[in-house]
């Protein structure tokens, strides 16, 4: 599978349909028996989580998408997840299927006023993030937590771990199941930080990042166990969907140890 050679410098792929979206987004909830949930709500932004719930839960599982506006492959593939509504019995999932919509409708990696929002967590001053940390306050821990991305200058697929617990990684399964579908990432280094078979562990300690993304959040409040999967943008749509969804397949097919 080759390159389509068209990201240079930043993305110029496809942007999210950002009405039908999050139209669908609803009508797949309400056809599933998912909760609908606003956590922020003014004239001109829009966030909300889902959360489906099936007797007594044994896990909690955590899903966001859609934080930079220019990675519409991430909030696909959590549409295609509910549409195709096939989730483990004993878990309850909870889900922020697109964290930044000005960014999505402009498609850019920034929301309309400028600020990348994956680097908020630590003293947020951005209303979405700042309603994000409060809605994520609210809602306890989580066993495992997954962070849908793209990156337009990737050579393929690729997932970060923050496992501080060193419980068994997830992330050679991950590899495995996307593989078929999408090409992996085997650079030895990747965006900076040394890479193998497509795996990044980066250090878990919080000081060792100036500006938090939503995964050191995630990590230093709410889990133990924190993936953010990476799409290759400049492949096509479809193979980047397929690789997102593969990827959360095969990290749900498990309980996270020590759960």
């Amino acid at each position: 599978m080759q390159r389509l050679g068209k990201n240079i410098g930043k993305y110029f792929g496809e942007s999210l349909p950002l009405d039908r979206f999050t139209a669908a987004v609803k009508q797949a909830a309400i056809a599933h028996g998912w909760q609908t949930e606003d956590f922020l709500r003014t004239n001109t932004l829009e966030l909300f989580a889902l959360k489906r719930t099936r007797g007594t839960p044994a896990r909690r599982i955590y899903l966001s998408a859609g934080i930079h506006g220019d990675e519409p492959a991430g909030p696909l593939a959590l549409l295609q997840l509910l549409e195709e509504n096939q989730w483990p019995d004993d878990t309850e999932i909870v889900l922020c299927p697109c964290l930044n919509p000005t960014g999505c409708a402009r498609n850019t990696r920034e929301n309309s006023a400028g600020t990348d929002l994956n680097r908020d967590y630590l003293s947020a001053q951005s209303e979405e993030i700042t309603a994000h940390i409060a809605w994520l306050q609210r809602q306890g821990l989580f066993d495992l937590t997954i962070c849908l991305h793209e990156d337009w200058e990737a050579h393929g697929f690729y997932v970060y771990e923050l496992n501080p617990d060193a419980r068994p990684s997830l992330a050679p399964a991950i590899i495995e199941r996307v593989r078929p579908v999408c090409p992996i990432d085997l650079s030895p280094e990747i965006e900076g930080r040394p890479a193998a078979g497509g795996i990044i562990r980066p250090s878990h300690d919080p000081l060792s990042r100036p500006q938090w993304p939503e995964a050191f959040y995630l990590l230093s409040h709410q889990t133990r166990l924190c993936y953010t999967v990476e799409a290759p943008s400049d492949f096509p749509l479809p193979t980047r969907v397929a690789a997102l969804v593969a990827s959360v397949h095969a990290a749900m097919e498990q309980p996270p140890a020590g759960a």
